[in-house]
Formats: structure tokens, C-alpha cells, sequence
């Protein structure tokens, strides 16, 4: 496994060793775990970015849209645990 130095304030140490402690994790794991869910959240993000400039250029190509208060009506009835018929995409300006 290859090794990675960091370095840090002497109070970002004791810090790390403390958090680490309450964690009942080694300093070195700690920091593994930081890393891996700050990377993870990312790459989320990332995707998220992707995701929604592929709806837009969508959105973009086509003029159609869902009008908020249709959508809303939607959600409200999904959250209550109904199965209504999504609502129709039509055209911005209507």
C-alpha cells in the first residue's frame, strides 16, 4: 500500500489524536476514514453535477418542463403514500 505524508499544526495533532481516541480509532484510521468519506462525497457531488446538466441540457433541447405546482402536488401525494400519474412535461411559457 503506498504511504502519504501530511503535515499539520502541532494543535491539529493532538486534535486528530483526541477525535481519534473517543472514536476508539488509531489517529491513522481515523484519517483513512476522513479521507475516504470526504472523497466519497465528492465523487457524489460529482455525480449529481453530471446528473442534472444532463436534465438540462434535456430541458434545454426540448422546451419542456413540469410545472412546480404540479410536481408539488405530486410529491405531496407520493409522501402520503399514494400512486398518482406523474404529471405531463409541456412546454415553458403556458
Amino acid at each position: 500500500m503506498p504511504t502519504t505524508t501530511i503535515r499539520m499544526e502541532a494543535d491539529l495533532k493532538a486534535r486528530l489524536a483526541a477525535a481519534a481516541e473517543r472514536a476508539g480509532k488509531s489517529s491513522h484510521a481515523f484519517i483513512t476514514d476522513a479521507v475516504t468519506q470526504a472523497v466519497e462525497q465528492e465523487e457524489w457531488e460529482a455525480e449529481m453535477d453530471r446528473v442534472a446538466e444532463q436534465r438540462w441540457s434535456k430541458i434545454v433541447a426540448s422546451g419542456r418542463t413540469v410545472a412546480w405546482e404540479d410536481a408539488k402536488v405530486w410529491i405531496e401525494a407520493r409522501l402520503e403514500g399514494k400512486r398518482p400519474r406523474k404529471p405531463a412535461a409541456r412546454k415553458s411559457g403556458r
